[in-house]
């Protein structure tokens, strides 16, 4: 389930299904051009990170954003037929890919107001699901969440704790998770062995950032 797959730094996730896929690309380390579809989360520059962006996006990219990115995308000189703007709780399909865009806030702080609009992505490929959380707590709509592999962030500060992020994990039960958006910017490095250790058994655990 986990060929091809890569956590970059942070919350970039590259997937190489076929499609090469990436997830809020940032601090890329050097010009990939190679993206078939890039997707954001939200608007944070840990997130939307236009130099990142640059430095995967290829001729015919297909990007998908958040609709208050659409300005800023347009700015970037894609064109309005290589964007998909998305909002919660809707189903899309780009180049064949579908996908499902599932609400990312925040219930106890500010950082990320549900009115914003901003999502996750449960993304199908080869029958196997992804759910990449962005940046959210636990609420209502990702207890639903049923996946194979769930990326989820355990920072703490602007999102879920390593704690919380194994409740929810331990909830929503996908054969693999995988602890993000730690140890760059929020979270210690260690808090990713942290997770893994509050983690039900039958689940597997892959740290990527340590």
């Amino acid at each position: 389930m986990l060929d091809k797959i890569e956590v970059l730094c942070h919350s970039s996730i590259k997937i190489n299904k076929g499609l090469i896929i990436y997830f809020d690309p940032f601090k890329i380390d050097k010009e990939y051009h190679d993206a078939d579809i890039i997707f954001i989360t939200h608007s944070h520059y840990d997130h939307y990170s236009e130099e990142d962006i640059n430095k995967v996006r290829k001729e015919n990219t297909q990007i998908v954003a958040p609709l208050d990115l659409l300005d800023k995308l347009l700015t970037l000189d894609f064109t309005k037929d290589s964007i998909t703007l998305v909002k919660p709780n809707e189903n899309y399909t780009v180049k064949k890919l579908s996908f499902k865009t599932i609400p990312a806030y925040n219930t106890n702080k500010n950082f990320h107001p549900k009115e914003n609009n901003w999502v996750g992505y449960l993304v199908t490929i080869d029958n196997i699901t992804y759910y990449i959380a962005g940046d959210t707590d636990i609420t209502e709509e990702n207890r639903e969440v049923s996946c194979d592999v769930a990326f989820i962030p355990i920072g703490g500060t602007y999102t879920m704790d390593y704690k919380e992020a194994a409740e929810l994990i331990n909830e929503i039960k996908p054969k693999i998770a995988i602890p993000t958006h730690y140890g760059e910017i929020v979270g210690n490095i260690g808090d990713g062995q942290k997770f893994t250790k509050l983690i039900n058994k039958e689940i597997k655990c892959k740290v990527f950032i340590k």
